[in-house]
């Protein structure tokens, strides 16, 4: 076979295009667009077939916590065969991470992968291509570090200036911390609705223009006034800057109704009293260390403890800036509330009383990842009537079981040995495993404030809660599941422990419920109307016959 043949009958290389920009501002894709076209044309100067293009719009790549979904679909069908080749705009478009561009060299050497980058810097099937990129991805790196610090730094020194921090400007405040009346006005009524007693369910109707039709409620929040969201003011403000520069607008979302997430954040807003406050959320905990050495510094210096504020919730106070004699640093602002209004609400906020069904994963209904499946085992979750299983094994009405649950476990409270085989927990394990659900509650939480302020789509926000509730039943499970010993119940201290169960508040009644009680449900029997006591099996360990109360 001639030469000439034997060209002809070779399959062209079969290349992938990997296109990537950390941040398109315009959202007008011609970033993206810019270096399709370049990796095209060297595709086609190569004689290499195009057989996928990958595009992560808007992703970094310089944290490896952060999913790149084309990066990964890319890497996956790299491993199915559909590619045996990459061509990339830059080296760093691919990655920025040394130990990934350490896998795609081993699969160049080993493998025979051919990658390509349109500015003709790396090319990785000779040795002198793979040492410039290993070089150009340790110079990367190190640049990236040194501008995270150079910015961190800047940040701080703001801080401790008491200049207003750069960002999204808060509600009552312009981006150069001059003071917005209206908003100004509506801040101050918030610290006032709240510190009269309102709650924070209270204030985000009042906000969202939604009448109490309670007397008693429509009082505590009668000087709230009504303002339109936020976000929705935000991105206003933004196309009139936009149309200054002649640039397109950007959709203005609805008018919904405010969060409770965001009145929190309002209330633990230190800006508010008048505080420089540093908040980069990338370096947080850099802020916090800061602080804690600087203090350990001056107690070292003078001898004698330095009085830090302190707290349940010292991550929101840890964030003040503090100057050079470890005192908090006051803002180059007007104040929209006093210190003490601040300090108080503050209190209030970090007092433990104020626990409700509504915190954390937000519980609704008595048994919601509490009762348990009776075929397949795993708790059951709250649905809009009742309860049911994620596996379809259960779907039952909730209100005749709560009621028989409630009944069996007030009979329960009323024995004398009601606590002869209480399954409460003593195992070193339970520390890590409730921290585990504080971080999954947090991630909650702060994904409802993400999507208050506009960063994410309700889809998002849905996929955060669906994944942190999950986590939280396995979790939950797992400490059911932990060694035990004895344990006191609250209830059992007062005068009349079924009455005051029975009229305590759902948290209580499901803790006493958790520590008591294992709850099965098991499906209705078909062809029987009413509900079936015997399809509910309240199970106290201890395999004693507990009446139930009388109506």
């Amino acid at each position: 076979m001639t030469a000439a043949a034997s060209s002809k009958t070779t399959s062209p290389v079969r290349a992938a295009i990997y296109l990537r920009i950390s941040q398109d501002r315009e959202l007008d894709g011609l970033a993206i667009e810019r270096q399709r076209e370049d990796c095209e044309n060297l595709a086609k100067f190569r004689r290499w077939e195009v057989v996928e293009t990958y595009v992560d719009q808007s992703k970094g790549a310089t944290d490896k916590t952060k999913k790149r979904p084309a990066y990964d679909q890319m890497v996956a069908d790299y491993h199915a065969g559909r590619f045996t080749a990459i061509v990339c705009y830059d080296l760093d478009r691919l990655t920025r991470q040394p130990r990934q561009l350490e896998d795609w060299i081993d699969w160049a050497e080993e493998r025979g992968l051919q990658l390509v980058t349109a500015n003709g810097d790396a090319d990785l099937s000779t040795d002198g291509g793979r040492m410039y990129a290993r070089i150009k991805a340790a110079v990367a790196r190190a640049e990236m570090e040194r501008k995270s610090a150079r910015q961190s730094r800047a940040h701080v020194q703001r801080a401790e200036q008491g200049r207003p921090p750069k960002g999204v400007r808060p509600v009552g405040y312009a981006v150069d911390g001059k003071v917005i009346r209206r908003e100004a006005v509506a801040v101050k009524a918030i610290y006032a609705a709240f510190d009269g007693g309102a709650s924070l369910r209270g204030i985000a109707r009042a906000l969202s223009g939604i009448k109490e039709n309670d007397a008693a409620k429509a009082e505590q929040v009668q000087g709230v006034p009504r303002l339109p969201n936020h976000s929705r003011t935000l991105t206003i403000e933004r196309n009139a800057k936009r149309a200054t520069e002649g640039l397109a607008p950007r959709e203005v979302p609805d008018d919904r109704p405010w969060a409770e997430s965001t009145v929190l954040s309002i209330l633990r807003n230190p800006r508010y009293a008048g505080y420089s406050v540093y908040t980069d959320v990338k370096d947080r905990r850099s802020t916090i260390q800061a602080n804690q050495q600087k203090k350990a510094e001056l107690e070292s210096a003078k001898g004698e403890p330095v009085l830090m504020v302190k707290g349940k919730r010292r991550a929101w106070r840890d964030f003040i800036a503090r100057d050079e004699n470890g005192q908090l640093v006051k803002g180059k602002w007007t104040p929209l509330v006093d210190e003490d209004l601040w300090q108080r609400v503050q209190e209030r906020l970090d007092d433990p009383s104020r626990a409700t069904n509504r915190v954390g994963t937000h519980r609704r209904h008595l048994g919601s990842g509490l009762y348990l499946c009776g075929l397949c085992d795993e708790p059951i979750r709250g649905a809009s009537r009742g309860y049911r299983c994620k596996h379809g094994h259960i779907n039952r009405t909730g209100a005749p079981i709560d009621d028989l649950v409630r009944k069996a476990v007030a009979a329960r409270l009323c024995e004398p040995d009601a606590l002869r085989n209480v399954p409460a927990t003593d195992s070193p394990r339970l520390a890590g495993l409730q921290a585990e659900i504080g971080e999954h509650r947090a991630k909650i939480a702060r994904a409802e404030r993400d999507y208050d302020d506009g960063l994410l789509e309700a889809a998002d926000l849905k996929r955060n809660r669906d994944r942190s509730n999950e986590a939280i039943a396995r979790l939950e499970a797992e400490i059911r599941s932990l060694p035990r010993g004895a344990v006191h119940i609250p209830v059992l201290a007062v005068e009349n422990p079924a009455q005051h169960f029975l009229d305590a508040d759902l948290n209580t009644q499901r803790h006493t419920i958790e520590v008591l009680a294992t709850v099965r449900l098991w499906p209705q029997p078909r062809g029987r109307k009413g509900f079936d006591p015997a399809s509910v099996d309240v199970d106290f360990g201890d395999q004693v016959e507990i009446p139930v109360l009388a109506e």
